[in-house]
């Protein structure tokens, strides 16, 4: 007798590169990115056509000093997306992972085809992950354009007092965009084991965005400061790091740890759910 047809390495490729394709191949998928990149450039513009400047302390961090240097426009813009705009994004396509294909019937499809239950499980988390970088970059090179068109760019002041240059200040700009990026991976791994608890794919959704804003809401309240280390959340924020000199990665550490137990958790939840599920029927 023969067994199951088995996937190897070649094949693994092609349904990831497959799922890839399948994502950004989507009109809601470009629809959510060019979103993300319109808050840099309504920063710039409502900063540029201003006739006021920005008074220091008003509005989010870093937006009085985009006149004297456009490279703020994309930490500025990053800021804004954190609380809302990225997790939204984010929560559609983990939410979508695998209640989408079973809304659809084609589950069914994949499953019969040599993949197995765990390999789609990490192909389709591997791909939401892809999206977190791709929605982060996306903010952050809109807003370096912008910053660059409509302002003036130097060297940066950091944190610390420190001055840099501007090929420094674009890495760290790439550095902040992959820390944000890291901070979503835990949402991300929320998203796909709700996704695997539903056949409808918009309540997967909303409770994967709903789950983010409560972390947040939890993360403010100093009634609740001794749960605050171990919200998904907690560290979305937390790059300031990033713009001292020299950099101290320990902020960037331990939001990769907090990310990372989300992850084996939210995974083994997953896991559990989907090789249980019947979807053949």
């Amino acid at each position: 007798m023969t067994g199951p047809p088995r996937v190897g390495p070649s094949n693994s490729w092609s349904l990831m590169a497959s799922e890839l394709s399948v994502l950004f191949r989507r009109l809601r998928t470009w629809a959510m990115l060019l979103a993300l990149a319109a808050i840099p450039l309504l920063i710039a513009a409502a900063v540029k056509l201003s006739s006021h400047p920005v008074a220091p302390g008003r509005g989010p961090p870093f937006l009085d000093r985009i006149t004297q240097n456009g490279l703020f426009v994309g930490v500025t813009a990053l800021i804004v997306s954190v609380p809302l705009f990225l997790p939204l994004t984010i929560g559609v396509v983990a939410g979508d992972t695998i209640a989408g294909e079973a809304n659809l019937g084609t589950l069914r499809y994949l499953l019969v085809a040599p993949a197995g239950r765990v390999r789609l499980l990490l192909i389709k988390y591997t791909a939401a992950a892809v999206f977190c970088l791709a929605a982060t970059l996306t903010v952050a090179a809109a807003g370096a354009l912008a910053g660059v068109v409509l302002f003036p760019v130097g060297p940066v002041t950091l944190l610390s007092g420190d001055t840099i240059g501007v090929g420094e200040s674009v890495l760290r700009s790439l550095l902040i965009a992959a820390y944000i990026a890291v901070s979503l991976l835990g949402l991300s791994a929320i998203g796909l084991a709700i996704s695997t608890f539903t056949d409808v794919p918009v309540g997967a959704m909303a409770a994967t965005i709903v789950l983010s804003v409560v972390s947040q809401v939890a993360d403010n309240l100093p009634q609740l400061e001794w749960l605050h280390p171990w919200l998904f959340s907690h560290y979305w924020l937390g790059f300031a790091d990033l713009l001292r000199q020299p950099i101290s990665w320990a902020s960037f550490g331990d939001n990769a740890l907090l990310q990372a137990g989300y992850i084996l958790a939210a995974g083994a939840l997953a896991y559990g759910k989907f090789t249980s599920k019947d979807v053949l029927s």
